[in-house]
């Protein structure tokens, strides 16, 4: 009921004044409690200017509205100006996530192809400076094995990043126990260590080694592009032995690889010394595949810093248990590595520490931006080899070779395509038949529109047919 002393409220602004209601609702809204309605009643402001706001705050207070704060108008502001508050779903904010969205995208491919140039430069690099080193020092399993036992700074790189870019303030030693639970729930013990390492680890020097004894037979060309077909045999062992999905594409892309082996040894004959480069190739590459199947079949689920820490324990078992090889090789006058001083270091650091930079940037950059630009990375190794050994070594290819090195490359990016590749690409073509029908269904009804017009212009109705 209407009280006649409440009629004026506040200074000669006269206003209606609703008594509180005992057991009013609303369906689906919460019925307020004595001590809310006292609550709000304190806090309820007292007197406006306007006085059907303050009748829209006496209604919303009464009711219990979900949200409603006293003193405050869902369509007005203080200044009476309308207002409507932003939501989760309103324009401005779905405009901010897709432009962060568009930007952090943008961020990583442009990162992602940075780290392409570096890849394929540092490999590129690696494999020139092979070549230089041969000149004064033919010693590919010294320089296998020396380059090799860097690994161990992988985990001392990682854990600064780690430090630098966290702020974490655990010392190194907790780090590297927190990493070595990729051996075990107990950490590493020395059965474990040998157990897990040395497989990798011979699997690794085999790899090194006979990919530089191609390079003493073949181009770095020839060699970097036979090293590519690692992917395919990469794809064959783990169909096989991972029982990964069958795909059609990679099969084809397989024998195109081994397709261009044949053709590259074809290139001079089957005999000399380009046959056995291609073998000592193939064999490079067969290795890293059974090392990379092998790893995912392992330690396929390790983080960054587990893989730091079991490259940088590669390393430590190639210091310890792969030190014997080198000197037997030497005292057996297999290779010939004179004295210290005539050994040329600065080739052998140059190589290493290329060698090194690679290897970051191949685990590194599987985990910063998409795994696809690496495999690219390691790809455009090819031409950057080329252009070096025209440009510098003045080498011709035949054209058998080209043509064995292409249909390797594009055996290559077959290789890349995505499982679900076939799916994509027919709904992109759907998609796009279905643009090009609603864009003609719009031209068709222009023209109709236009025609109706220049009809009615003319006195003249067109009526159509059933």
């Amino acid at each position: 009921m209407l009280s006649a002393e409440d009629v004026l409220e506040s200074g000669d602004q006269p206003c209606i004044q609703l008594e509180p209601l005992n057991s009013t609702y609303l369906p689906g809204k919460a019925t307020p409690t004595d001590s809310s309605r006292a609550v709000l009643a304190e806090n309820s402001p007292k007197g406006t200017a306007n006085g059907l706001q303050d009748i829209e705050d006496r209604i919303l207070r009464i009711t219990g509205y979900y949200g409603y704060k006293p003193g405050y108008s869902p369509h007005r502001r203080e200044d009476g100006s309308d207002s409507r508050p932003e939501t989760p779903g309103s324009g401005t904010s779905i405009e901010s996530w897709s432009y962060n969205t568009c930007a952090s995208t943008a961020l990583k491919v442009l990162g992602g192809l940075l780290l392409v140039l570096c890849v394929s430069s540092s490999w590129v690099g690696t494999t020139q400076v092979v070549k230089l080193t041969f000149q004064s020092f033919s010693c590919p399993f010294f320089i296998s094995w020396f380059s090799s036992n860097w690994n161990i700074l992988f985990f001392p790189i990682y854990y600064s990043g780690h430090v630098f870019t966290t702020g974490e303030k655990q010392t190194p030693i907790q780090k590297f126990r927190e990493c070595s639970k990729l051996f075990g729930e107990d950490g590493m013990s020395l059965k474990l260590f040998v157990k897990r390492t040395a497989p990798f680890s011979i699997l690794w020097t085999l790899t090194n080694y006979l990919y530089l004894l191609a390079l003493k037979k073949l181009t770095a060309t020839d060699v970097s592009a036979l090293y590519c077909c690692h992917k395919a045999f990469v794809f064959l062992l783990s169909w096989i032995i991972l029982k990964d999905r069958f795909m059609g594409v990679r099969i084809v892309a397989a024998i195109m690889a081994i397709t261009g082996i044949v053709m590259m040894a074809y290139a001079d004959g089957f005999h000399g010394d380009s046959f056995v480069g291609v073998a000592l190739a193939v064999g490079s590459a067969s290795t890293s595949a059974l090392y990379k199947v092998l790893f995912k079949m392992f330690l396929g689920s390790a983080n960054l810093g587990e893989v730091a820490h079991f490259l940088s324990t590669m390393g430590f078992f190639n210091l310890i248990f792969i030190s014997c090889v080198p000197l037997i090789l030497y005292f057996t006058r297999v290779e010939h590595l004179g004295s210290l001083s005539s050994l040329p270091w600065g080739y052998l650091f140059g190589l290493a520490g290329l060698w090194l930079v690679f290897n970051i940037l191949v685990h590194v950059g599987v985990v910063l931006t998409y795994p696809i630009l690496i495999s690219i990375g390691t790809l455009l190794s090819v031409p950057g080899n080329a252009a070096v050994d025209v440009l510098k070594h003045e080498v011709i290819f035949s054209v058998v070779r080209l043509a064995a090195t292409c249909i390797i490359c594009l055996g290559f990016l077959l290789l890349l395509l995505p499982e679900e590749w076939d799916s994509v690409i027919l709904r992109f073509l759907a998609n796009i038949a279905d643009k090009k029908s609603e864009e003609h269904g719009e031209e068709l009804t222009e023209s109709s529109g236009q025609t109706r017009s220049r009809s009615q212009a003319n006195g003249t109705i067109s009526i159509p047919l059933a």
